[in-house]
């Protein structure tokens, strides 16, 4: 039977994240009660500068020179210290500074804005300047995503930051037609990220800005508004070269808001929700709910607010489930308060992370309101749950122990760059938990916050983290440059957004710091972040990912928990590694527990494997983890590297090798695997590519054969088998030709071409199969799996015939005509029997027709070098992938076609459904920022 709704959509986001759903006036509302939340994604005029010698002289600060820099820097490579530089121009930092005030705790450490405001002069944060020859871009927009790539040595960009343009400056302008009803509202401009030293004008007005890249930031339009005429802002976005170890992606590359509100409103991520004393009868749950005041005079207000259950669709009930009683406040002219308030919820539906648990979530409505009329509204998404970290037996969920099968995630989303799109995000955790993966830890920065939104409703465990750098700097320009002014802000901002996700359960708020090696200083500089990170949460515990730092030094003791990176399998610590320069550390996690028996310890970090999917290399290393060198797992003349999934880069491990680490030492709490997919940069061993092999899946989201080792372990309860390498070898007749296989079970048997090669069975700590001496002849090869003495799973890889057609599978065969949602379409080159060709190449053409565009192509390869917005690219062993959007207000059919010479040409229809119509918190029809009815039906995903 289906519930009656409250009518709150709050759970409810788009694909691409352009709008929300908010909560209808609990008693009697006003004409304008509450606020609106408006999407600013659409129709920006854009510029960049083709060089940054053409550049304005805005700057936020002055930096350091650009000597050399060597392309090729080991990832573990210890930091360096900063480079001190005297400004020699006016910079706007005293301007932008004060943007971040509200988080820095010391009223007597906040900022005092310098006079002025420098640029207001500028062209382009005038109104009248004509920016029509100017680009015009919806966001989240990635400048540099649509190359091309830099190819070879001594270029502008190098590997480690994906050779694609993402340093530079540009400008984003947009108009904003405010009806004269909005006068004597707060307005605010909402960032959720942009890629980086933001800065913002209005009306020719400096209004503040962001330097930290990651960062979601606010700032005050209100003092610059002219509400009933048309405002023009301007942001200028600066990100330098040598500034990343991985790509950043450039321009403001997540979802940027217009609020409005009451002059007496809930502050930017204003509640708190706290869930205590859980149990199957019973949960205390307590909000904290800070109330600003912007008017001129002071107001006195209750404050209220009431639980509503959320069903699987992002439905509240129509009944609360309890409240907290009024509450009166006080709040003097232009300041703020803070109020707190508990009740308890009977039979509370618990968040919890599958298979065992469900990710139920609650949602909370406050009120504010004054004398019965409605000021604001404000929803808070949340879940109850218990969290217990326990050292000898690691975290516990509701009573459950939960082993940490989690991998890394950069922050691009392959072909599509740093550009957030739901969708993609949402494509790659559905491949990840198909592997078994049940966490995720946000590699090394705060994520869009529409992830962790991901992660609530799907159940995923996310470590939170931000900063891969503090004071001593891994690349010349990195952040290093701006976290003495900002961390705090950060610190706090970062924590503040995220902390009402259930799915987040630990902070980590650093990432191999050079600070590890600074002994007694870099950890009291540890104790600060820390207890910032306590004073804003103190409901979860705090880490650090370290590399370097051991059992004995200052660094371990500032941690809450233990988050080791390799340390725990050992680094460079086999007679394979013993001619290599670097970090060498014997397996630690024992050393780590006996130093710290109290405090839980977990893999930040393990393996690092590399891997060109289905790419095989002979001979076959015959142990189980191996660096890689010409012969041994790589060719660098090809810059591939052997998908046998045994070879590491030099300060990692293999799978198998972790797997038996942890299985060794069960008091671990389990550990992220770097990493869950391929990213751009940091290609480590071959940086003269573009992408990095780390991935258990490759750029375009395509399955390496590592996938079926991971979910051969973490699923030991889902019969399978796989078989590695593939069978089309005619240069190898009558050559061994090693044969791996990867079983939940606990022992198989191969056959060739109906012959028996015999039965393997998984000794202790063995974690695949090795036929190692099968010569190599056409056919087939069967596996038959068994566990407990029964049959459990069986594959088969036959020899393909020659490429003889290409076929198409899309993920998903309707999407929403809202300009944002997407289908990701595979395509095969086959035989005659339809058996994908494991070695084809061959050039593929797309053509599109009907409501839709084609945003990427990819193919997985790392070399590869034409830009994702091509419509033509060829098959990489035997896979190619197109992504296609449809256009925003535009349903009907989409034609998709790949054609390639000499094969037989696939085509698909893809169905563009209309898009549901959204509407903005507040009672009334839904407006757009010029105060008309929207006609833009910016599709939704709805987060279930």
């Amino acid at each position: 039977m289906r519930r009656t709704t409250h009518g709150l959509a709050a759970a409810i986001l788009l694909a691409g994240g352009t709008a929300l759903v908010f909560v209808p006036a609990m008693g009697k509302a006003s004409a304008d009660a509450g606020r609106e939340r408006i999407p600013l994604n659409r129709e920006w005029r854009f510029f960049r500068y083709a060089a940054d010698a053409e550049a304005d002289g805005l700057i936020y600060d002055v930096r350091p020179a650009l000597g050399e820099v060597p392309d090729v820097v080991a990832a573990d490579a210890m930091p360096t210290e900063a480079v001190e530089v005297e400004a020699a121009q006016e910079v706007l930092k005293p301007w932008i500074l004060p943007t971040g005030n509200r988080f820095i705790r010391d009223p007597a450490g906040r900022a005092v804005r310098a006079a002025g405001s420098p640029g207001g002069d500028f062209p382009f944060v005038q109104g009248d300047f004509d920016d029509r020859a100017w680009a015009l871009v919806d966001l989240p927009h990635d400048w540099a995503i649509e190359g091309p790539f830099y190819e070879g040595w001594g270029t502008p960009v190098g590997g480690g930051m994906g050779r694609l343009p993402s340093p530079g400056v540009g400008w984003y302008r947009k108009t904003l037609d405010l009806p004269a009803a909005d006068a004597g509202k707060s307005i605010f401009l909402d960032v959720d990220g942009a890629m980086s030293y933001a800065m913002v004008w209005l009306n020719g007005h400096l209004v503040g800005g962001w330097p930290y890249g990651y960062a979601s930031w606010r700032v005050d339009l209100t003092p610059y508004v002219v509400p009933g005429e048309a405002n023009q802002l301007a942001i200028r976005v600066d990100n330098p070269p040598e500034s990343s170890r991985w790509y950043p992606g450039g321009g403001i590359y997540r979802n940027v808001w217009l609020v409005k509100t009451h002059p007496v409103h809930v502050g930017q991520w204003g509640t708190r929700v706290t869930t205590h004393e859980v149990s199957a009868s019973s949960a205390k749950i307590a909000i904290e709910v800070t109330i600003d005041n912007d008017a001129d005079e002071g107001a006195t207000v209750d404050v209220e607010t009431r639980f509503y259950e959320l069903d699987a669709s992002g439905e509240a009930s129509a009944d609360a489930a309890a409240a907290v009683p009024p509450m009166s406040v006080t709040i003097p002219a232009g300041a703020g308060a803070t109020i707190q308030g508990s009740c308890t919820i009977a039979n509370p539906l618990l968040w919890g992370p599958p298979p065992r648990q469900r990710p139920h979530r609650y949602l909370a409505e406050t009120v504010v309101s004054r004398d019965g009329e409605v000021l604001d509204r404000y929803p808070t998404r949340f879940g109850i749950r218990s969290l217990r970290f326990d050292p000898e037996t690691g975290i516990h969920v509701n009573g459950e122990r939960i082993f940490l099968q989690g991998v890394n995630l950069h922050h691009d989303l392959g072909p599509l760059g740093a550009a957030f799109n739901l969708r993609a995000a949402e494509r790659r955790l559905e491949i990840l938990r198909d592997m078994g993966c049940k966490a995720i830890r946000t590699a090394h920065d705060p994520p869009a916050p529409e992830l962790l939104e991901l992660a609530d409703r799907m159940g995923f465990l996310v470590v939170d983290e931000i900063f891969d750098v503090w004071m001593r700097k891994k690349t010349p320009l990195d952040f290093h440059l701006i976290f003495s002014d900002w961390h705090e802000a950060d610190l706090r901002a970062f924590i503040r957004r995220d902390r009402n996700h259930p799915s987040v359960i630990l902070w980590s708020f650093g990432n191999e710091v050079g600070e590890q090696y600074t002994g007694e200083e870099g950890a009291a500089l540890a104790r600060r972040l820390r207890d910032i990170v306590r004073e804003e949460d103190p409901t979860r515990p705090t880490t650090a990912a370290m590399n370097y730092a051991k059992p004995d030094m200052p660094m371990p003791a500032a941690m809450d928990v233990i988050s080791l990176n390799y340390q725990g399998e050992g680094i460079r610590d086999t007679p394979a590694h013993a001619h290599l320069r670097g970090i060498r550390t014997p397996p630690l996690y024992g050393a780590f527990h006996e130093a710290f028996p109290d405090k839980v310890i977990l893999s930040s970090e393990n393996a690092a494997a590399v891997s060109t999917r289905g790419a095989y290399l002979f001979p076959v290393h015959d142990g189980i983890s191996s660096p890689i060198t010409d012969g041994t797992g790589g060719d660098s003349v090809r810059q591939v590297v052997s998908a046998y999934e045994l070879y590491a880069v030099d300060f990692g491990s293999s799978a198998d090798k972790v797997f038996a680490a942890l299985d060794r030492h069960p008091f671990v709490a389990g550990g992220f695997v770097w990493s869950g997919g391929d990213y751009l940069g940091e290609p480590t061993p071959y940086y003269g590519a573009r992408s990095s092999y780390f991935g258990i899946i490759d750029l375009a989201g395509f399955k390496k054969d590592r996938f079926y080792l991971y979910q051969a372990h973490w699923r030991p309860d889902l019969p399978m088998a796989h078989i590695l390498p593939h069978w089309n070898w005619p240069e190898r007749v009558g050559q061994v030709t090693p044969v791996h296989v990867f079983t939940s079970g606990d022992r198989a048997e191969l056959f060739l071409n109906g012959r028996s090669l015999g039965v393997r069975e998984k000794a202790p700590f063995s974690y695949r199969l090795r036929w190692h001496d099968v010569v190599y002849e056409p056919g087939e090869l069967k596996v038959v799996a068994y566990k407990a003495g029964a049959p459990w799973a069986e594959q088969t890889v036959r020899t393909a015939g020659e490429p003889a057609a290409l076929a198409m599978d899309p993920d998903r065969q309707s999407i929403r005509a809202d300009g944002s949602d997407l289908s990701f379409v595979t395509v095969r080159v086959v035989d005659r029997d339809g058996q994908t060709c494991p070695r084809a190449q061959h050039p593929i053409r797309f053509h599109l027709d009907g409501p839709g565009e084609i945003v990427a192509t990819d193919n997985g390869d790392p070399t590869c070098m034409i830009p994702f917005p091509s419509p033509e690219r060829p098959a990489f062993n035997g896979l190619c992938l197109v992504v296609v959007r449809a256009l925003p207000d535009q349903p009907g059919t989409i034609r998709i076609s790949a054609a390639s010479e000499g094969l037989e040409e696939a085509d698909l229809a893809l169905t563009a459904m209309p898009a549901p119509e959204m509407n903005n918190q507040g009672p009334g029809p839904s407006k757009n920022v010029r105060g008309e009815p929207r006609a833009d039906r910016n599709l939704m995903r709805v987060l279930q």
